[in-house]
């Protein structure tokens, strides 16, 4: 017998003597004391049992590090590789201007060495003022037939440049200049320099652009002292000097005379 099952039945017992001797009477049907008994141990013999509670399921708190909303995503961060690569081609870009603009300062300063009265740069070639005369005549229909270049009108003896770099063609006697200088360029572009007093070249010989290659005259068929310059294309056609020239940058008009040479 349990410690539970001798108390129920004390309590049961020390009830009907209590009701007992205040003279109430027992229950019609209530079980006896040794009932009432029986069924207390019973109960007192079983297990109490208590279904146990499931454990509460914990989800740790997300936290994020410390600073990191000032971190960037990692797609956001540049790719080094591309980067260093783009900084390479532009410094090579900035390395290859530089040179060009060095090789043209120097083209420009030699050109202008020898007394040239003006150098440009065009499409990378430096192009000069062949030399100081002043325009007389231009291009086209001249006393009933063609002239096929400028006049510049100067004193015997000025220099006359090469108006761009070039190999000597011609120089020497020609029929209706007296004497001549040809000039044949990169491009396949021929320069013409008439009536000339003195060539300072020699045929197949390497010039530069304002490199001294004549001197101003008065021979073959002239009425006074000046330059005659043609410009023939590649193909041997003669085309005007003066829009030829203003496209280089080079405006041969100056204070036209009244007088023809």
């Amino acid at each position: 017998m349990t410690v539970a099952a001798a108390a129920g039945g004390a309590l049961v017992a020390a009830g009907q003597t209590v009701a007992g001797t205040l003279g109430i009477p027992a229950l019609a049907g209530a079980p006896s004391v040794e009932e009432s008994y029986e069924r207390i141990a019973a109960s007192a013999m079983l297990p109490v049992t208590a279904e146990p509670r499931p454990a509460d399921t914990i989800t740790p708190a997300v936290t994020s590090a410390i600073g990191s909303e000032q971190l960037a995503a990692p797609s956001s961060v540049p790719d080094l590789a591309q980067t260093a690569a783009v900084d390479v081609e532009n410094l090579t870009k900035a390395a290859r201007l530089g040179e060009q603009a060095a090789k043209v300062e120097s083209a420009l300063s030699t050109a202008m060495s020898q007394g040239a009265p003006k150098a440009v740069v065009y499409a990378g070639e430096p192009f000069v003022m062949p030399t100081s005369g002043r325009f007389t005549s231009g291009f086209g229909a001249r006393w009933g037939v063609q002239h096929y270049g400028v006049d510049l009108a100067a004193p015997i003896g000025t220099p006359i440049f090469a108006l761009t770099d070039g190999v000597v063609e011609e120089s020497g006697p020609a029929s209706g200049f007296g004497m001549w200088v040809v000039l044949r360029h990169h491009d396949g572009t021929a320069t013409v320099y008439g009536h000339i007093n003195r060539s300072m070249v020699e045929t197949g010989q390497q010039v530069t652009a304002g490199e001294e290659i004549a001197e101003v005259g008065n021979r073959g068929q002239s009425t006074g002292p000046h330059l005659h310059l043609e410009v023939w294309e590649a193909d041997g056609t003669k085309t005007d000097p003066r829009p030829w020239l203003a496209e280089r940058g080079l405006d041969i008009s100056g204070a036209t005379g009244s007088r023809d040479a």
